[in-house]
């Protein structure tokens, strides 16, 4: 062999053996392989394990993202009481987004434009998909009380809003029950408190929960809800905060929402479900004819459990300013819940805050205005 053939196959002295630099890469490496590895067994086992941990809107949120498996231990938070969330000293900030309840570093780019650290998570499960602790656990482990929308449908590619095995009919007369127990033990043995929005939206046309569709009757809304709740009071799941939470009453002027009611005895916070549009200018076009009629429903806390403004380089900042004030002039709206998501990330359009530079600024500007409640931190 020629001394210039040696010279080319001679190794850089950084990777000759007893190198430092040789080691710290060969660590490396082995570091990044166990990452990837590791990944992609968690992933096969949510997939093996009867579907995605996120079933709202037809998207999932899957397994935690990488960056989350990689972040440092979680703060450890202690077991609140579930009295501490009935009297909040302030509005709560909630957020619904794609990886919710999942990823702290969406709250941390949420706290860092909007200047505050939201303090409730908002997801969705539908009855295909079993009670997952971890999901709860998430929640506190980022500094939110989790609120989970229990959807009591298949999703809306199995059929929309016509799925006869989920007729009211057939909760009411138990076909669901063996379900049903095994969830609410499940929130009972995790203990820790959990706001549940059941069947939401039941005055609108558009789920197979509602007394409109799906081959329901009048009156089966309210005698499936209390059976749902007997059987958690029956497990003994007393650190569910139960949220009835109706739809605005725009699309659905006629329906009697005191005929939805499940009574005070069943029911811990009335809901409310709306989003600004481009024919209303101001919060209280958007949410004042139905906050006067659950007024008169009942005198539970409210809570805004859906929001955000439609796309309107005009009206979306002025709108969002308004909702605000509007806010804070309402002692019994005890918070909001933004949906923060656009039309790719499985909403109608784009309800973000943070859509356009003016929206976002109108957003940070409002929240500072009012007195938020006390996060878990």
């Amino acid at each position: 062999m020629s001394k210039r053939a040696a010279t080319r196959r001679r190794k850089p002295r950084w990777w000759q053996r007893g190198s430092g630099i040789r080691l710290r890469v060969w660590m490396a490496g082995n570091l990044a392989l166990l990452c990837v590895l590791t990944y992609g067994v968690m992933s096969a086992l949510a997939a093996q394990a009867g579907g995605p941990r996120y079933a709202g809107l037809g998207q999932s949120a899957g397994v935690p993202a990488l960056e989350e498996l990689l972040r440092p231990e979680k703060k450890a938070h202690p077991m609140p009481d579930r009295a501490v969330f009935a009297k909040p000293n302030g509005k709560y900030f909630g957020v619904s987004t794609v990886e919710s309840p999942w990823s702290g570093a969406e709250l941390q780019r949420i706290k860092q434009s909007s200047g505050a650290w939201p303090t409730m998570s908002e997801y969705f499960v539908r009855w295909n998909a079993d009670f997952d602790p971890a999901a709860v656990k998430a929640a506190y482990d980022h500094g939110t009380l989790p609120v989970l929308a229990w959807e009591p449908w298949a999703g809306e590619e199995a059929g929309g809003d016509d799925q006869p095995e989920y007729r009211l009919s057939t909760i009411i007369d138990g076909t669901h029950d063996a379900y049903i127990h095994a969830f609410a033990r499940g929130v009972a043995q995790q203990r820790w408190p959990l706001a549940i929005r059941f069947a939401h939206e039941m005055n609108g046309t558009w789920y197979p929960w509602s007394e409109q569709k799906n081959g329901n009757r009048r009156g089966q809304y309210v005698q499936a809800w209390r059976h749902v709740h007997d059987i958690f009071a029956q497990e003994g799941a007393t650190n569910v905060i139960w949220v009835w939470s109706p739809n605005i009453l725009r699309p659905v002027p006629d329906v009697d929402l005191a005929a939805l009611y499940p009574g005070d005895d069943y029911v811990d916070w009335a809901g409310m479900v709306g989003y600004g549009t481009n024919s209303e200018r101001t919060a209280d076009e958007t949410f004042g004819p139905t906050l006067d009629a659950l007024r008169g429903v009942t005198k539970k806390p409210v809570l805004i459990t859906e929001t955000g403004r439609e796309t309107s380089s005009a009206y979306k900042p002025a709108w969002t300013s308004d909702f605000f004030a509007w806010l804070a002039k309402q002692p019994d709206v005890i918070g909001f819940i933004w949906f923060q998501r656009n039309a790719d990330q499985g909403a109608k359009a784009n309800w973000r805050f943070d859509e356009t530079t003016a929206a976002l600024r109108a957003f940070s500007n409002g929240i500072r205005q009012i007195k938020l409640a006390d996060g878990l931190d």
